[in-house]
């Protein structure tokens, strides 16, 4: 059952996940959209012993969902997307593109942007055309190209102040540049889909790039006497890695080896969903290219590569906690609190305090989604004794 919550609630019994740490049968109340830090006599108590409540999930990185795509398809199709996110935990949400012809990608911005100014998204993510051909992945070869601060220039303009991220080959001509550029007007770029070596990874990083898109997939591996962008990125405090934690993108090992190096205050989990999450398998498009899904997993038609994901963040959520080992409050903070900071938004959301929207998810203790509010609005309501 969905709808809104009672003008006053607390949700009261829960190890409740803070800042500061876990508060076991804790309390968080809401007041209309926000979270407050008192409560009047007369408010409503949802009892929630045996879960857990944690801030709603921060995505940074989605391409689609319940066959819907961010990247092609129309307004009403958008927000279904958004809306199967939501009730997989993900209350805030970037729309992230993929490669396409830059008029395209212009018109397609105009029509995300009219989305972030109503509240819908968070921001738009351009994922190409200004990447590496050798480390390409789902994009469309064709359609690639240098990153030209210019052409950089012209989607942020067709973005009207709602372009978040930009995934660059930053050791392409241009690349340092457009880092640059991306800086000085407070947009994220994140280095991905590149076949740089260490020193130019170094150099990017020093020009102001911040983020490593989906660490690990699509850049040369870390090797002993080439160490490449891998290493570069784990070991500066100023780059926050992605990690698409879906069991098929990533080894456990090789999570917990970034979490090892970076701490769970640098890592941001993401989903880079695309059309099929939270829909199933079967045919899809991912911008001009064909995608196969089978038993979940997405890839290329022609050639095989994996496309994006079909995960949602309660699952990565729950992969992290039950099979990664990685504590919860580290979980909250990559899942949450991290990707709000590097958005922005995290004076609204990203993590339980007094004054912030009323964002948050319930789990049982299994850490089962159970349940969904996004401003002070049930999406999912927690079925209670």
């Amino acid at each position: 059952m969905a709808g809104r919550a009672a003008d006053s609630t607390v949700l009261a019994g829960a190890r409740v996940v803070l800042p500061t740490g876990t508060v076991e049968n804790g309390r968080v109340t809401v007041e209309s959209t926000r979270i407050s830090g008192s409560a009047p006599e007369d408010a409503r108590i949802v009892d929630l012993t045996g879960h857990w409540v944690v801030p709603g999930f921060v995505d940074m990185h989605n391409h689609g969902g319940g066959g819907a795509s961010f990247t092609s398809g129309t307004v009403d199709e958008v927000l279904h997307g958004i809306r199967t996110h939501r009730e997989h935990g993900t209350t805030t949400l970037v729309a992230s593109t993929v490669t396409g012809e830059m008029d395209f990608l212009a018109r397609r911005a105009g029509i995300l942007s009219e989305l972030v100014e109503q509240g819908d998204l968070a921001g738009i993510h351009f994922e190409g055309p200004f990447i590496s051909p050798c480390r390409k992945g789902a994009h469309s070869e064709a359609l690639l190209r240098d990153p030209d601060p210019a052409e950089v220039r012209k989607l942020m303009d067709a973005a009207r102040g709602t372009a978040r991220m930009f995934t660059l080959a930053t050791e392409l001509p241009g690349g340092i540049d457009s880092v640059r550029l991306l800086a000085e007007h407070g947009i994220i770029a994140a280095i991905g889909h590149t076949d740089a070596t260490y020193e130019q990874t170094v150099e990017a990083i020093d020009a102001g790039a911040t983020v490593a898109t989906h660490l690990f997939n699509a850049m040369p591996p870390l090797a002993h006497r080439e160490p490449g962008p891998i290493a570069a990125l784990l070991e500066d405090d100023r780059i926050t890695v992605e990690l698409i934690n879906d069991g098929t993108h990533l080894h456990p090992a090789i999570l917990e080896l970034a979490y090892h190096h970076k701490g769970a205050g640098r890592v941001a989990l993401i989903t880079d969903a695309m059309d099929a999450a939270g829909f199933g398998d079967g045919q899809y498009q991912l911008g001009p290219l064909a995608v196969s899904v089978t038993d979940g997993v997405a890839r290329l038609v022609e050639g095989g590569s994996i496309a994006g994901s079909t995960l949602t963040l309660d699952t990565a959520f729950r992969r992290a906690v039950t099979i990664d080992r990685i504590p919860v409050e580290g979980v909250v903070r990559s899942i949450s609190a991290n990707p709000a900071r590097l958005l922005g938004v995290d004076d609204r959301v990203g993590s339980l305090e007094p004054g912030k929207d009323a964002d948050l998810v319930v789990l049982d203790e299994d850490f089962v989604l159970a349940g969904v509010m996004r401003k002070g609005e049930w999406i999912i309501e927690p079925k209670t004794a």
